[in-house]
Order: C-alpha cells, then sequence, then structure tokens
C-alpha cells in the first residue's frame, strides 16, 4: 500500500491561565499566527494539582479555543515550539501566566503535544512529542491511561464533542 496525505486536522489549544488580560493577548498572538478562533470553551476551574500555583498564582483556569484553519498533523511540532514562544512573551518576571497546550483533533483522537519524553509519547520533529490524550468510541472520549487528571475524569468532554463536530462538519464541506 502506497503512503498517503493524511486528512487534514483541527489545531485545538488548552489554555491554563490566571490573568485574564494576558490571556487576551495570548488570544490575539495565537490567532495572529495560526488562524481565527472559531470556538471558545467555558472556561473551567483548574484545581486537580497545584503543580502550576508557584509559577501561575491562583486560581488558575482552563479553557479551550479551536482554530477554523485545518492543518497538517506533521505542522504540531513547529506549533507547540511557536505556543512556548508565546508562552515566553507573555511572561512576567520569568513566570508564566499562561500555559498553551496546543494539540488537534480527528475522527478518531485528541492528540497533545509535548515537549517532555515518556515512554508511551511518540517522538515528531524539535524535541517535541505526540501525547494519545482521548481516543473516540462510540459517541464518548475515552481517556488514555498516562493522560492528565483533569482529561481523566471528562469534565471536557462536552466541549471536545462539540469540537469535533465543527471539525467533522469542515471535512463535510472540503469534500464537496
Amino acid at each position: 500500500m502506497k503512503p498517503t496525505e493524511p486528512t487534514p486536522v483541527k489545531l485545538i489549544c488548552g489554555v491554563l491561565y490566571s490573568d485574564e488580560g494576558l490571556l487576551q493577548k495570548a488570544r490575539k498572538n495565537l490567532e495572529e499566527k495560526f488562524s481565527r478562533i472559531d470556538y471558545t470553551s467555558k472556561i473551567f476551574p483548574f484545581d486537580v494539582t497545584d503543580y502550576y500555583v508557584p509559577e501561575m498564582g491562583a486560581p488558575i483556569h482552563r479553557l479551550f479555543y479551536s482554530f477554523h484553519n485545518l492543518l497538517n498533523p506533521k505542522q504540531l511540532a513547529q506549533i507547540k515550539i511557536d505556543c512556548n514562544e508565546i508562552e515566553e512573551q507573555l511572561a512576567v518576571d520569568g513566570q508564566r501566566k499562561v500555559n498553551i497546550d496546543p494539540g488537534y483533533l480527528d475522527y478518531d483522537k485528541f492528540v497533545l503535544a509535548s515537549a517532555k519524553y515518556n515512554a508511551h509519547k511518540i517522538y515528531l520533529d524539535l524535541g517535541i512529542y505526540a501525547d494519545l490524550t482521548l481516543t473516540y468510541r462510540r459517541g464518548h472520549f475515552i481517556p488514555s491511561q498516562y493522560c492528565f487528571p483533569d482529561f481523566k475524569n471528562g469534565v471536557y468532554e462536552k466541549e471536545i464533542l462539540f469540537m469535533r463536530a465543527k471539525y467533522k462538519g469542515q471535512l463535510r464541506k472540503m469534500n464537496k
């Protein structure tokens, strides 16, 4: 079987933030870099761990952005590098107040980019790994064994299902 080009995927950024003003700057930077945001999730409290509190302060919130332009999944490594640069630009005294976790969504999965190695992660490029976070089956997302606790408890599922429906609609329009 000959290799084929992958189906385009939907860019999703999970964003942790403790400063609303810096979140708005991050949003503007993300839209300038990747495309217009076509969906913003509701805001969730991020209280499953206090790991980020020393750097970001408290309270910390999470939301998700999805982007209009679909992309080739091979772009994920560079996107993670770009998001890290945005975080650094918005840091206050070297401390991040916005943490941007890019990933992509396709029909079957939600994959996040990571700069941290682990046995279950697949190397992409530029020091970045793919971390399979959720797998879609029978109308639901199933968390991977190794995903972050906030993804394991299913609190984001409704939002991610909505973004998946947007993605499916975009693919249908492309294939007409």
